[in-house]
C-alpha cells in the first residue's frame, strides 16, 4: 500500500529536454507522487507530450502530479515551432538554440518557483542556477545526475587530479588517478571538452559548484550495482546522495502497463516487429540501438549492417534517420538492407523510435548493442542482459569501462588500438569483422559469454530486489521523503517562533 503520510510535501521537478535526462527525472517525479508527495513538473508544451499519457494515468490513480507548461521561445532563438527537445534537433546549432531557449525561460521558471512555494527543488544537473533559487526560498535543492556514479567519479578524478593525458599520444593508456578501482583509458576516450579544453569553462565550473552546494544528489542507480563508487562519491563530494533506481522498472512494477512502456494498448493488432520477435527462440536476438542523439555516418552504417548480417545471429535494429539531411545513396542502402532482412527473416529494422522497455523485456532478446547511454545500460542490466559496448561521446566511455572492466558484463566492439572520436568521423570506423567478432563473443555461448550472462542475471536480480519493499532503493526513497518532511517541519517551526 502506498504511503499517505507525505501528501503535504510539495516538490518541483525541472527536467532537461534530452531523452537521457528527461525520462528518468520524470519517472522519479512520478515515484515521488506515487509515494505521497505533491509534484509539479515544469516543462514546455512539446516536451510535455512525451509523458502526458503517463501523468494522466497517474492522476486517474489519485496521485498528486501536474505539469506547469511554459511556451518555448522558438522565434527568439530561430527554431521551427515544436523543436524543443534534443531528439528533434538536426544539428549541433539547433541543439545550441534549444539550450539558449531554456536559458531564456529562466526568469519565468524563477517566478513559478516563487508562486508555487515548493518544499524542495529537484533539478537536472544542467540547471546550476537553481541552487541559488533554492537558497533564496530557503529550501533544499536536489541535484539529478543523469548517468552513473562511476562516470561522475571518474570525471571528477580526471578533472581534479589531472592525469598526464595532455602529454600522451592518443594510443597511450593512463590510469585514472585517485580512483577506488584501477581503470585505464586513452586520451581519445576523454570527453572532447577535457581533451581539447574547448568549451565554456565558466559553465563547467558552475555545474561543479552547484553540485557541491546542493543538499544532495539523486542517481538512477542502485546500491548493489555501484556501492564502491557511491561511497567514493559521498566521501569525495561531501554531500549526500540517494540511489533510487532503476526508476523505469520501479514506476510500473505493480502490473506493468504497456502504455507506460511506449506500446499503445489501443492498437487493433500486435505491431509487426513484435510478431517477428515472437517467432524467435529465447535469448537469440540482439537488440541494436544507439539512442536518440547519435548519428552514424553512412560508411559506418554500411559496416554495421554487414557486420550484423555476417554474424549469422538474429537482430532488431533501431535506426534514426537524419532529418533534413537527405542522402539518396544512404537511404537506398538502408531500404535495400531492410527489405533483404525481411526476406531472410534474420533481422528487423525499426525506424527512428522503438518501445525499448517492451523489447528489452521480451524473452527473445539475448543481448544489446549500446552507445553506453546510462538509460539503456540500466534498463538492460535490470533485465539481466549483457552488452556490446560502442560509446561515442561524453561520459559514455566511462560507462563502457564500468561494464567491461568492473562489472564484466560487456564486450567492447573496438579493437584495443582503436578509439572512437566524439565526432564519429568517417576516418575512424569499426569494421564489419570487428562487429561480427563482438557479436559472436556475446551470443555464441562460449565460456566468457556464459560468465557474462551469469553476472548480468545476478545484477538483474539485485536490481529487482532493490525496488521491492525494504530493498535498498525503496528504503533510500522512503528515507529521503521522511528527511524532506522533517526539513519542512523544521522550517515551519522556525517561522512560528
Amino acid at each position: 500500500m502506498e504511503s499517505e503520510t507525505n501528501h503535504h510535501l510539495n516538490v518541483i521537478f525541472l527536467p532537461f529536454p534530452a531523452t537521457g535526462h528527461m525520462n528518468p527525472l520524470v519517472d522519479i517525479a512520478r515515484l515521488f507522487a506515487k509515494h505521497g508527495a505533491s509534484v509539479t513538473i515544469i516543462t514546455t508544451h512539446a516536451n510535455a507530450l512525451t509523458y502526458q499519457k503517463a501523468i494522466e494515468n497517474d492522476l486517474r490513480c489519485g496521485y498528486h502530479i501536474t505539469a506547469q507548461l511554459l511556451p518555448f521561445p522558438s522565434a527568439q532563438v530561430g527554431l521551427p515551432q515544436g523543436v524543443e527537445h534534443f531528439k528533434d534537433g538536426t544539428s549541433q546549432e539547433e541543439a545550441r538554440k534549444i539550450c539558449l531557449g531554456m536559458e531564456l525561460l529562466k526568469d519565468r521558471i524563477e517566478l513559478l518557483f516563487q508562486d508555487l512555494q515548493p518544499d524542495c527543488l529537484v533539478t537536472d544537473m544542467l540547471y546550476p542556477w537553481t541552487v541559488d533559487s533554492a537558497s533564496k526560498l530557503g529550501i533544499p535543492r536536489l541535484y539529478f545526475y543523469s548517468s552513473s556514479y562511476f562516470s561522475n567519479c571518474a570525471s571528477y578524478s580526471v578533472r581534479n587530479y589531472k592525469p598526464p593525458h595532455e602529454s600522451l599520444v592518443s594510443d597511450t593508456k593512463f590510469t585514472v588517478p585517485g580512483f577506488p578501482t584501477s581503470v585505464e583509458m586513452t586520451t581519445l576516450q576523454l570527453a572532447e571538452r577535457v581533451r581539447t579544453r574547448i568549451g565554456d569553462k565558466s559553465f563547467r565550473d558552475a555545474l561543479c559548484e552547484s553540485e557541491s552546494r546542493s543538499y544532495g544528489a539523486l542517481y538512477n542507480s542502485f546500491h548493489e550495482l555501484e556501492s564502491d563508487f557511491e561511497q567514493y562519491y559521498n566521501s569525495t563530494m561531501g554531500i549526500k546522495s540517494w540511489s533510487i533506481g532503476p526508476v523505469s522498472a520501479w514506476i510500473d512494477k505493480d502490473g506493468v502497463k504497456k502504455e507506460n512502456m511506449g506500446l499503445n494498448e489501443e492498437l487493433a493488432q500486435e505491431p509487426e516487429w513484435l510478431i517477428w520477435l515472437n517467432t524467435k527462440q529465447n535469448q537469440s536476438v540482439l537488440y541494436v540501438n544507439f539512442g536518440s542523439l547519435a548519428r552514424l555516418p553512412h560508411s559506418q552504417l554500411v559496416e554495421l549492417a554487414h557486420g550484423l548480417e555476417n554474424s549469422g545471429h538474429d537482430f532488431i535494429w533501431v535506426i534514426r534517420k537524419k532529418h533534413g539531411d537527405h542522402d539518396e545513396c544512404g537511404d537506398n542502402f538502408q531500404q535495400d538492407f531492410e527489405q533483404k532482412m525481411k526476406e531472410t527473416g534474420k533481422g528487423y529494422v525499426i525506424w527512428n523510435w522503438a518501445p525499448q522497455l517492451v523489447i528489452l523485456n521480451h524473452n527473445a532478446i539475448g543481448g544489446v548493442v549500446t552507445h553506453c547511454g546510462w538509460n539503456t545500460v540500466i534498463e538492460s542490466l535490470n533485465v539481466g542482459l549483457p552488452m556490446i559496448t560502442w560509446p561515442m561521446f561524453a561520459e559514455q566511455f566511462y560507462n563502457e569501462a564500468l561494464l567491461t572492466h568492473v562489472l564484466k558484463v560487456g564486450v567492447s566492439v573496438r579493437s584495443e588500438e582503436k578509439t572512437l572520436l566524439e565526432s564519429t568521423n568517417e576516418g575512424v570506423l569499426v569494421t564489419r569483422e570487428e562487429i561480427s567478432k563482438a557479436v559472436a563473443m556475446l551470443m555464441e555461448g562460449g565460456e566468457e559469454s556464459k560468465e557474462m550472462r551469469k553476472r548480468a542475471r545476478e545484477i538483474g536480480d539485485g536490481a529487482r530486489k532493490s525496488i521491492e519493499e525494504s530493498g535498498s532503493s525503496f528504503n533510500n526513497l522512503m528515507r529521503l521523503l521522511d528527511e524532506l518532511k522533517s526539513l519542512k517541519m523544521s522550517r515551519m517551526l522556525e517561522k512560528t517562533n
